[in-house]
Formats: structure tokens, sequence, C-alpha cells
């Protein structure tokens, strides 16, 4: 058996060793073309003796997410169980405990049968290495799933396995109807995280006429893709809304969300670093989704297109060029520019509390084509938020609150967090009444000391107006007598004067008789 054993091992060496030496000898005796030749046709030889085929689906396509992933992500979770010869499993619950989501844990396998052809699923990771000029700045993880199956089955899986899985999850996720909100994170990446908001627009605080405005403009919006389609304008809606604080704009994006089912993507610009890294987050949403900017007039200072212009054409450098903000530019450039066929089905909502403060540029309809103002509480909204909070269509004290209501602003979130101090529906309305009082008086001493300050200023005014006057009369009869001095001591000289030349001339008189006389004799 040892010199059979070691007999092989010298074959098995000098067979090794002389197809390293055909090799070499290839490379350097055959041209590029017939080495390239003879390459794809082992590659061919060996793609036809080997029975499996592989198919890869990565996370993200280019700037966008893969839906396939998403879809057989979802597809897989369904098909994981105890029985399932797997050492690693993932399991994860955003929202309630008992509702556990169980996920493959990278580098596991399963097998999933479909129509009696075999497929084994694997997840790969792999990660890339940021830039080593930037503190590493884009280094992330890319997440893969790897399909094999044999060979034959090559078309049943591509034309129908794969299509059937995203009929699949399509039908859990609205089955389940569990909607996502992403927030931006690692300058051009989104993070999931369930959204669990209750609002609707049956318990939104806002009038019913404005309500219906609203819900009657969406339902009209996803109805209409053909109709985008044959007036040319890319599938999306812009709605600016806008107000003072604690006025219900959050609850108001959330009754959208649960009303159309749409994923949120809460835009943070200040985590953004360019308008590259903006143009990479908006192309990454799903279709059927709500872009939501908050407080869009403070969250960055948005640079105008024209002072832009100003910049670059003053400066060229190389350092100016690297300093890429988000501009205001970038930002109309999605909205309504090219970048905003990038997708379909899609919602954009700005909120500020400011209306005044943004630029004209971003208000105008194709941008924001619904202006919503969300303004103080009124009484209907009273009435929703106390059916919401108490359950009452009616109390005794809804009288005085109205009255009260008609005279003070008080803003729906002050009314619901008054409603909600006590279970107690009597304890909880008196609380009211007695917030709006106390808002009432703190009105009439702000009216009653402004008052009183616009009377002071009036007086002062009256009061610096006279004694002005005073003094202009007090000058003006100075004046007069200055004027009437000058004239009694100008006539008093003249007349000295005149005195004095008439007592010359009688002297001159007397010197010449007395010279005449003295002639004379």
């Amino acid at each position: 058996m040892a010199p059979s054993y070691d007999k092989t091992i010298a074959t098995a060496a000098s067979l090794a060793a002389s197809l390293m030496l055909v090799r070499s000898l290839a490379s350097e005796l055959l041209p590029a073309e017939v080495r390239g030749a003879l390459s794809a046709a082992i590659a061919g030889l060996r793609s036809r003796m080997t029975w499996q085929h592989t198919i890869v689906i990565e996370e993200t396509e280019g700037w966008s997410s893969n839906r396939v992933y998403n879809a057989v992500k979802a597809y897989l979770a369904t098909r994981i169980n105890a029985n399932i010869n797997m050492q690693r499993l993932r399991v994860s619950s955003a929202g309630e405990p008992e509702k556990m989501v169980v996920s493959m844990e990278a580098g596991e396998e399963m097998t999933d049968v479909y129509q009696g052809a075999e497929f084994k699923w694997c997840l790969v990771t792999r990660e890339v290495s940021g830039d080593p000029n930037n503190g590493g700045v884009g280094a992330r993880e890319i997440r893969s799933y790897e399909v094999s199956f044999n060979k034959r089955h090559k078309e049943k899986a591509l034309k129908e396995y794969l299509p059937f899985i995203v009929t699949t999850a399509k039908a859990i996720k609205d089955q389940e109807r569990s909607l996502s909100i992403y927030m931006n994170e690692r300058y051009d990446e989104w993070s999931p995280i369930d959204l669990q908001h209750p609002s609707t627009f049956d318990t939104l605080a806002m009038d019913q006429k404005q309500k219906q405005s609203i819900v009657d403009d969406l339902d009209r919006f996803i109805k209409r893709k053909e109709y985008y389609r044959k007036i040319g304008k890319a599938w999306k809606r812009g709605y600016l809304l806008y107000g003072p604080p604690g006025t219900g704009k959050s609850s108001l994006i959330a009754a959208i969300a649960n009303h159309l089912r749409f994923d949120i993507y809460d835009l943070e610009l200040t985590g953004v670093n360019s308008n590259s890294d903006l143009r990479r987050l908006l192309v990454g949403m799903t279709n059927r989704s709500i872009l939501v900017v908050e407080d869009i007039d403070c969250t960055i200072e948005l640079e105008q297109r024209e002072e832009d212009d100003e910049e670059d054409s003053k400066s060229n450098s190389t350092e100016k060029k690297a300093q890429d903000k988000v501009t205001l530019s970038g930002l109309l450039n999605f909205v309504d520019g090219l970048w905003s066929t990038s997708g379909e089905e899609r919602i954009l909502i700005f909120t500020t509390n400011y209306k005044e403060r943004l630029d004209p540029a971003l208000l105008r309809p194709g941008r924001m084509d619904m202006h919503i103002h969300m303004g103080y509480c009124t009484t209907e909204a009273l009435q929703i938020l106390a059916n919401n909070y108490h359950s009452i269509d009616y109390h005794v004290t809804y009288p005085e609150i109205e009255a009260l209501i008609e005279e003070v602003t008080v803003t729906p979130a002050e009314v619901a967090e008054v409603l909600m101090r006590s279970d107690d529906t009597d304890v909880a309305l008196h609380d009211l009444v007695e917030l709006l009082k106390l808002k009432k008086k703190d009105a009439i001493e702000i009216k009653t000391g402004s008052k009183q300050a616009e009377e002071n200023k009036d007086a002062n005014e009256i009061k610096t107006g006279s004694k002005q006057a005073e003094e202009k009369d007090t000058n003006e009869i100075k004046t007069e007598n200055m004027e009437v001095d000058g004239k009694k001591y100008g006539n008093e000289i003249k007349t000295e004067s005149v005195q004095v030349e008439e007592k010359k001339d009688d002297k001159e008189a007397v010197v010449k008789n007395e010279l005449t006389e003295n002639g004379s004799g």
C-alpha cells in the first residue's frame, strides 16, 4: 500500500509541475489573443461540467435600493422556522415584543423548494473601505443574497421563481400594513425603523372642510398616473405646511402616510454634506413614499442661486470647488428638475413656522403645489380633541370654552396636554377653562400694557411738541426784541451822529465868521 501511495503522490506532483510548465510556456510563447480564446474555452468547458448556477442580488443597485433584495428579505423571513438546520438566526422587534421578525444571519444557508426545484439561499456581506484621505469616510458594509440551483432550473428561476418572490413579498407587506420611517445617516444612506404613529384624518384636530380638501387632493393624486404621463410631468405632489409650533404639522404628515400607506423619508439636511450626497439620498428613496423636510427655514442655511453664481464667478480655486455645500439649487433640482423623475408616486412635504422666510422660488406651483396653514385651535378642533381623549360629543362647559377660544389663541397641542392630565372629563374640561381664562387675562394685560405704552408715547410726543413750540415762541420773541433793540440802538447812534455833525457845522460857522470879521477890520 505504501509504494502505491507514494507513486500516486509522485504522479500528482509531476502532473502539477507539468501543468505549471505548460502554463508558463503558453504565457511566454502564445499571443494574447490565443491565450484569451484558450481561457474562454476552458471557462466554457468548466461551465458545462458544473451543474450549479448562482444569482447574486445585492442590497443596492448604484444609488438606488434594490427592490428585489427587499422582496427576498421579506419572503425568506416567512420561510424560516425552528426546523431549519441553521446554527445562527437573527431575531429583531422594532415595535411590539411579541411581534418578532426572524431572519438569516450572514454566512448562513437555507433551502427553499418551488414547484419541485430546490433553491439554496445564502446571505453574504463584504466591507468596502472608505476614502483614506478623508478619515475613512464612505466605509460601509454591502449585503447581498445569493441563490444557487441546478442549471436546468435557470429559466424557471429567472422567469417564475423570482417574480413569485416579488409578488409574495408585496402581498405580505400589504397584509401586515406596516410602514417604515427612514432617517439619513452616513451622509448618503437611509436607516429604517417601523412607523407606529396612530394619527389619522379622523383623529386630526383640524376643521372638517380643510381636512376634506386635503384628503380629496391626495386621493386624486394617486389615481392620476396616466394623466401625469400624458402631460409630461413627474408623478409627484408638493405640500407646504406652515403655522405656529404645536398646531399639528407632524400629526398631519403621519395621517397622510397612514392614509396613503406610504413610507416616510425624514431628511435632516444638516446631516448632508453636499449636493452629491443629497442626490444619492433622494434617488435611494422607493416609490410610493413621502419625503419630509421639517423646519426647512432653520435646519440649514440654503444659499441663494444668484449668490452661488456670483461666488463661482469671483473664485475658481480648487478649494472653493471642494466646498460643495447643499444649496437651494440642489434641492430645487430634485423638487422639479431633471432629478425629480428618478421616482414615481412621491409626496414632498416641507414644514416651517415662518413662511415669509422661505425663498419664493421654493413656494411656486410645481414645487409646493398646496399650501396648508396650520392655525390655532378652533371650536371644531376642540370637539375632535375632546372626543379623542374623553370620548364625548358634548359637555356643559362647551359654551364657555367655545366663547373663550374665540377670544384667545391656543394651540391644539396645549389643549391636548390639558385634556391628558386627568381621566375625569369634568376635571379635565374645568382645567381647560382655567387655562383659557388665564390666557385671556394675560392677553388683556398685554393689551392694556400696550395701550398704556402707546398713550405714554403719544403724551411724550405731545409734551415734546409743546416744549418745542414754547422754545420756538421764546426764540421768536427774543429775536424780535433783539431786532427792536437793534433798531433803537441804531436810531440813537444815528441821532448822536447827526448832533455831532450839527455841532461840528456850528463850530465851523463860528470860526468862519470870526475870520471874516478879523479880515474886515
